[in-house]
């Protein structure tokens, strides 16, 4: 009876389960997520950033206009008409940089100038007032 009551025992024993693993998976997903998760805050800042640096610039840009000194016309032509074309950004400007432009040419291409007209010059102080109010 008792080799009898030794295999009943051995016979009552069940193979091994599997379980099933997910941790691999699990592992990679975490991995993914935060790479993720890094990539669009880096994203976010840098893209931050770049919107201040133009913010910046365009400061820097209405500055020069500001500062430009219509003594040597022709000069101040070119520097005008430079920094306008960086600052028409949105449509409001590029309509008047579009007409304040052919009023400047006639300064630019030419040996010796005569001093600004006043139109020229109300357009261009419109450009710049505009162009502050904007940013």
């Amino acid at each position: 009876m008792n080799e009898e009551n030794l295999t009943n025992q051995l016979r009552d024993i069940k193979p091994l389960l599997e379980i099933p693993d997910h941790s691999y998976y699990i592992y990679w997903g975490l991995i993914l997520f935060g790479s993720l998760l890094l990539v669009s805050t880096l994203f976010f800042i840098i893209k931050k950033f770049w919107d201040n640096r133009k913010i910046n610039l365009e400061k820097g840009y209405l500055e020069a206009m500001k500062k430009i000194d219509w003594v040597n016309t022709k000069k101040s032509a070119y520097e005008a008409t430079h920094y306008a074309r960086l600052l028409a950004t949105d449509e409001r400007r590029q309509e008047i940089f579009s007409h304040l432009e052919p009023m400047l040419e006639q300064y630019k291409y030419k040996k010796e100038v005569e001093n600004l007209d006043e139109e020229t010059k109300n357009k261009f102080n419109l450009y710049v007032q505009v162009a502050d109010e904007s940013i």
